[in-house]
Parts: structure tokens; C-alpha cells; sequence
């Protein structure tokens, strides 16, 4: 039962009390919100694959470790996708089995997969698709059929163990230099060709040019989708926006179509779009003036958070209009992902594929990933010791992705009171990111902590460094905070004069419970919501948490 839905012209501000409302105690838990099982798998599968992850934790894991300037760039510092290449040789060339759509871009580009799955399995095609992170399993990596299931680990530990010669073999031939992540593709791609998948939907890891997985030919390649550019990974792409954009265009194959989704400043869509000349690849935009998304509302569908949108999508030879999608993907640029996905369908479409317009609608309704706009449920908040608090998850970790999450917060629930709670790995931009909450307004407080990165310590930012940004921040933009030490704690005066607590606390379960506290304190009965973010790390940290 769709229970209340508000347009522009209602006042959104009583239904975002509603919501939180819901979100501490009247809603159902989690799972049966999602109805995945991607969300919340069956962990005891993960023993099935014990000597896989072995493997794979004897190899160079840059996710964990961070990776080298220059290493998505073309040129003498970038990873050698040769390496790649003759990997996949000794594997059979499993890549040339199946047709693919490979996404590349700074942000959105797991959601654009998602949706893009979504609606082709709602067609009835058998879909592989392969995106990172994972949230609290490697498996959530790579699903398969018409189901989505996530692989089992016996399945992936089967594979490895048939194939395990192989890959020795190649680690020695590459001197020990084959990496965590070029081993899981291979991984990945021979399980698409073993199960016959119709089409596979590939997130690039880094960049795009020299990533892993840009070992699909032109013959098998069915679209080249780039969603955004924007300051992330900047050593290893380059340094520029620029040198971005040309590591990511390194997607773009002759004669195969390129989506883009964007909006892009002029520059950056001219390195996009020359290159997509240079390969003979017709263009097609998201952001192209003739194409209109917009949001309606919020509202909660069958005990679901839904953005309620219209999408007008029109290409070359495909025209769509969608009216009234009720998205559980949350946020403008989540809208933008679906009119990215979109884009692409109707640009296979032209191309012969079958794709019908109720299941680009079931596809985007259908889509949902962990760790993007997540509201823990009240069973789970009380696991936490926190019965009675609104708990959202994100794991938004760039200046970009903070702007979409403060956009998302007071679009759904204008009048609530914020406490934030904060980690992110070291190679981010924490001054940009605290910029744009601190703007953003409401804060009641922020507590900086710590999470591991790629399951370790190296790539983790102190707490103490996070506070020293958040400073910085404050003073440059004229936004006065009230810092909180275990010598000095806050008076009553921070309060009265509405500044937001900025504190640290390196346990990150901790954190949460300070942040919780500290906003119970100061909004004297009225709604507040304690957001977790900063990385995805930190999401699957807190999720992890609820299973043990």
C-alpha cells in the first residue's frame, strides 16, 4: 500500500517525520525490506571457498595496499594489461564467449550495473555481472543467471581448484606479479562462459584503460558505458580531470556504441566524445537536453523508501517515456544512473535486442545495493544498543558522492537533525568531503573514526587526521564547530549557539553509539537521524557487526 506520497507543491516536511518514524520502529527488518538475498548471504558459503580466498590473499591486493601513481594511465607506470591478456590466453580466452557492457566512470557505476542487470534479467536474459567492492562477502562480486543469485562458494572454489595450475603457472611466468584483482576477473569471466550467460555487465575497477577487465574485443563488446568524471584516484589516473577522462574513454571500442551518462563540463565530454570519433563510435548522452528526469516524491511502497520518478529518454531511434517508477535507489544521481541504464537498453534495442518497456520499469523498481541510502531497521539498531534510532548507511567517499548524500537526506527528510559518523581510507578527499556537510546544514555532530580498508590498516585514515580536515574546513568556510576531547568535553554553549560537536573515537561501533548520544542530547525530542558514511568499507564494518 503506497501509504503517502509528496509532490513539489505538498509540504515534504511532515512526511519526513513520517519516515523516520518508520525507520525506528514501525517498519519491518531490513532483509524483508530488500527482499535480496545479495543483501544479507549465507556467510557459512564463504567456508565452501576457503582455498580460493587463500589464493587470493597471497596475491598483491591493491585495494588493500593502495595503488601506485600512474597505474591506471597509458604509459610505462600503468599496470600492464598484457599481463592480463596472457592470463586469459592460458584460461581459453573465456572473455570471447559472451557479449558485454563495460562501465567505466567515477561514480555510479555500480548502481548503473545494477540496473542495467535488473532489467535484462526482468526480459528473461541470463546475466553475469561483475562489480567491487563487495560489502561483507567477495561472492556479492559476481552473480549469475536469470535469478541474480550471488555465486555460491563452492561454485568459485570449484573453478579455482580446476584451474589452479593455470594460474600458477601464470604467477610464475608474470614473476609473482599477477594481482588479487586480475586473478578474481579471470575468476569471474571464466564463470560467465562455464554458465553460458547471454550478456555480462562489467564494472572497471580502476580507470579504464589499463584495468583488468578492458580485455573485451570489439566483437563482443555490446556498449561502452561511462557514467562521470570527478577527482577520485587522482595519482593513479593521472592527476587530472583530464588524464581521467582519457584513462576511462580507454573503454571505448571501434564501432561499438558509447553511452554517456554525465552531465560532464564541456571539456571533459570533448576528450569523451573525440576519442569515441577516433574509434568510429556512435555517441549516445543521458544528459542530452531532449532527455527530462525528474522527481516527484518520496514515499514508503510496501514498506519501501521509493523516490517517485518520470523518465523521458529519447535516442537516435528509441523514445521511452516512464511515469511514475517508484525507485529504491534514492537521490538525484541515482535517478541520473537510471536514466543512464536506460539509455543503454534503448541503445541495444536499436541494435535488435528485446527488451520490452514493462521490464525497463520492473528492472529500475527492482534494483536496490546495501550500503547506498540504507536504513538499518529497529531490530537491527537495537543489535546495536541503539533501539529507537534512525541509523542510515552510505557509503559516499568523494566530494561528489558527499553532495549527492546531503542532497538525498534533505530532499527525504528536510527537518531532521544529523549526527554523522565518519571514516575513509587515505588516498580520498576528506576536506572536500567535510565541505560539503558542513554546508549542508542540521548537523548535530560528527564523531570521526576508523575502518579497515580492503581488510587492513594500511590504507586507513586516524581518526586524529580526519579531525584536522574537519578544522581546516570549519575555519575556511567560516562555519564554527565545538570540539569535544576527553579533557575538554563540550559545554551547554555549543548548543545554544548551534554549533554542530565535532569529536573522534577510533572504535568505529563506538562512534556510532557517541554520535547517537550526543543527538539525543541536543534536539530535545524531535527527530534526528545518525548517518554512517564515508566509506563502503565503514557500511560493511557496521553489517558485519549485526552477524556476529
Amino acid at each position: 500500500m503506497n501509504l503517502f506520497k509528496y509532490h513539489h507543491h505538498f509540504r515534504p516536511q511532515i512526511h519526513g517525520r513520517l519516515l523516520l518514524n518508520y525507520f525506528v520502529g514501525e517498519g519491518p527488518s531490513i532483509s524483508s525490506r530488500i527482499g535480496s538475498k545479495q543483501c544479507f548471504g549465507n556467510h557459512s558459503e564463504d567456508q565452501d571457498m576457503t582455498e580460493f580466498m587463500e589464493y587470493l590473499d597471497s596475491l598483491k591486493n591493491y585495494e588493500k595496499l593502495g595503488v601506485p601513481t600512474g597505474a591506471g594511465t597509458e604509459s610505462e607506470d600503468g599496470f600492464d594489461l598484457g599481463r592480463m591478456k596472457r592470463l586469459m590466453e592460458r584460461l581459453g580466452n573465456p572473455q570471447s564467449k559472451f557479449k558485454a557492457i563495460h562501465i567505466a566512470g567515477t561514480k555510479g557505476k555500480g548502481s548503473t550495473a545494477a540496473f542495467l542487470s535488473n532489467i535484462l534479467r526482468a526480459e528473461g536474459y541470463s546475466v553475469g555481472c561483475y562489480t567491487s567492492p563487495h560489502i561483507e562477502t567477495i561472492r556479492e562480486r559476481i552473480s549469475l543467471g536469470r535469478s541474480g543469485e550471488m555465486v555460491s562458494g563452492k561454485a568459485l572454489n570449484f573453478l579455482f581448484k580446476r584451474n589452479k595450475e593455470l594460474l600458477d603457472q601464470s604467477v610464475k611466468l608474470e614473476n609473482g606479479r599477477i594481482s588479487h584483482f586480475e586473478v578474481l576477473t579471470a575468476m569471474a569471466f571464466s564463470l560467465f562462459a562455464q554458465e553460458n550467460v547471454d550478456v555480462a555487465v562489467i564494472e572497471a575497477g580502476l580507470g579504464g584503460a589499463r584495468d583488468a577487465t578492458n580485455i573485451i574485443c570489439s566483437s563482443r563488446l555490446a556498449a561502452a558505458v561511462i557514467t562521470s568524471i570527478g577527482e577520485e584516484h587522482m595519482a593513479a589516473l593521472g592527476g587530472s580531470l583530464e588524464s581521467i577522462a582519457m584513462a576511462k574513454a580507454g573503454i571505448i571500442k571501434h564501432g561499438c556504441p558509447t553511452i554517456l551518462g554525465g552531465p560532464f563540463i564541456p571539456n571533459i565530454e570533448c576528450i569523451l566524445r573525440d576519442k569515441a570519433l577516433s574509434m568510429s563510435s556512435p555517441v549516445v548522452s543521458a544528459s542530452d537536453p531532449g532527455n527530462r528526469s525528474t522527481i516527484k516524491g518520496v514515499s514508503l511502497l510496501n514498506g519501501r523508501l521509493c523516490q517517485c520518478c518520470d523518465l523521458i529518454i529519447q535516442t537516435d531511434n528509441e523514445f521511452i517515456e516512464l511515469f511514475d517508477v517508484n525507485l529504491r535507489m534514492l537521490g538525484r544521481h541515482q535517478l541520473q544512473n537510471a536514466a543512464t541504464a536506460t539509455c543503454v537498453i534503448l541503445t541495444l534495442r536499436n541494435l535488435g535486442w528485446r527488451i520490452s518497456e514493462a521490464s525497463i520499469r520492473s528492472g529500475l523498481e527492482k534494483t536496490f545495493l546495501v550500503g547506498r541510502s540504507h536504513f538499518l531497521s529497529a531490530k537491527e539498531a537495537g543489535i546495536l544498543g541503539l533501539p529507537g534510532t534512525a541509523i542510515l548507511l552510505d557509503g559516499a567517499h568523494t566530494k561528489d558522492s558527499a553532495k549527492a548524500l546531503v542532497d538525498t537526506i534533505q530532499m527525504s527528510f528536510p527537518d531532521a537533525q544529523l549526527a554523522l559518523v565518519v571514516a575513509m581510507a587515505s588516498d580520498k578527499d576528506h576536506y572536500g568531503f567535510a565541505t560539503e556537510f558542513l554546508q549542508g546544514g542540521k548537523l548535530e555532530s560528527i564523531v570521526l573514526s576508523e575502518a579497515n580498508i580492503g581488510g587492513g590498516k594500511s590504507r586507513t585514515t586516524s581518526a586524529a587526521l580526519l579531525r584536522d580536515c574537519w578544522i581546516q574546513a570549519s575555519n575556511e568556510m567560516g562555519i564554527p564547530i565545538s570540539l569535544e576531547t576527553k579533557d575538554a568535553p563540550v559545554s551547554s554553549t555549543s548548543k545554544l549557539e548551534n554549533r554542530p560537536v565535532l569529536t573522534t573515537e577510533t572504535s568505529l561501533l563506538r562512534a556510532i553509539k557517541i554520535a547517537a548520544e550526543i543527538l539525543k542530547q541536543r534536539i530535545d525530542g524531535r527527530r534526528g537521524l545518525v548517518v554512517v558514511t564515508g566509506s563502503l568499507h565503514a557500511v560493511s564494518m557496521v553489517l558485519s557487526s549485526l552477524h556476529s
